[in-house]
């Protein structure tokens, strides 16, 4: 099972889309380092399907595949990890059906407390946000880039989310973003493989991922 990388474009899939497979694998191309399967419909069947086709592609190019908010959808199809949000599971639940060798990442938003206390639970890696305004998901809370600096000391990889293009990227990542999170970034882009080389490239040096 692959294992979260040092650093890189962590991409989150865009809901329902039929070409969801080819994007993808355009986006891997193009240097995705995780990438995150979010889809809110109730569509059970679809969704455990799209997953496990999901697990087989990453693993050709040796990237986790990290299911969001559901844990169990998480293990049974195989996958290396779940993120969780403050309304899903709590890390230990997470991490009971994942085992120990299963990625839990966690939303912190703009909360230094509510990261510490999840690092102190297990978390594996901590994700803030939102920096900027963003197309795909509407939010109130605002981090300050700071707060990737002060969560420095939890040890723990430090994920930026929220309308982060690679114009506005350079300085959440000499706060101290690990990783790049981008949906509309990459998947809403005419070309998804060179939308995810351009984020790609700002973490030197740049190997591409090919199966």
């Amino acid at each position: 099972m692959p294992r979260l990388p040092a650093c890189g474009l962590y991409a989150i899939t865009d809901g329902p889309r039929p070409d969801l497979l080819a994007a993808v694998e355009a986006v891997l191309r193009g240097g995705c380092r995780v990438l995150q399967y979010r889809d809110k419909t109730p569509d059970q069947p679809r969704r455990e399907r799209e997953a496990r086709e999901l697990v087989a592609l990453c693993a050709r190019y040796a990237v986790p595949l990290i299911v969001n908010d559901d844990a169990a959808l998480a293990a049974r199809v195989g996958a290396a990890g779940v993120h969780l949000g403050e309304d899903d599971a709590d890390v230990a639940s997470a991490r009971a059906l994942l085992g120990p060798a299963g990625i839990v990442g966690v939303s912190c938003y703009d909360s230094l407390p509510r990261a510490q206390e999840l690092a102190a639970a297990g978390a594996d890696y901590l994700a803030f946000g939102a920096f900027h305004p963003s197309p795909s998901k509407t939010t109130t809370r605002r981090a300050n880039p700071n707060l990737l600096g002060d969560a420095a000391a939890l040890g723990k990889p430090r994920v930026a989310i929220g309308g982060i293009t690679p114009e506005n990227a350079p300085p959440l990542i000499a706060a101290g973003a690990d990783f790049l999170a981008v949906i509309s970034g990459v998947f809403a882009q005419p070309d998804p493989q060179r939308a995810a080389a351009r984020y790609a490239a700002l973490f030197p040096p740049f190997h591409r991922a090919d199966p």
